[in-house]
């Protein structure tokens, strides 16, 4: 079963990506903060990341995003911005942390589940 991880500080996203995805076969996990992100991204080893950019705490998603890319054990796992801020320039600074997809919200639910099987369906785990 494929993991995702959904690091997102709104309750109502989480629910709402969770309630779309909950469809198929994915075990999901989720978080409110990037610093416990990216302890269960050591823990449980995700297949793929869902991130949003603007958390509380000392690390946005954009830092987690590159420090996730810039470490060889976690630099194959798929992140994908989904994030308010849709200007070129976040989405720049998004592709240079890194991304490897940047989904603005409000967003489509069947959008999300398409990007998301997209990568899944790349990283070749089983």
């Amino acid at each position: 079963m494929k993991k995702i991880l959904i690091i997102e500080d709104q309750p109502d996203i989480r629910k709402l990506v969770r309630m779309t995805l909950d469809f198929n076969d994915y075990e999901i996990h989720d978080t409110t903060d990037a610093e416990t992100g990216l302890r269960m991204v050591e823990e449980i080893g995700p297949d793929l990341i869902l991130l949003d950019i603007m958390m509380p705490g000392r690390m946005d998603g954009l830092a987690l995003c590159r420090l996730l890319k810039n470490t060889e054990s976690y630099r194959g796992i798929p992140v994908i911005l989904l994030t308010a801020r849709g200007q070129q320039a976040d989405r720049e600074a998004g592709v240079n942390a890194g991304a490897d997809e940047y989904i603005v919200k409000p967003f489509s639910p069947i959008r999300l589940i398409e990007v998301v099987e997209t990568f899944l369906s790349e990283t070749g785990k089983p």
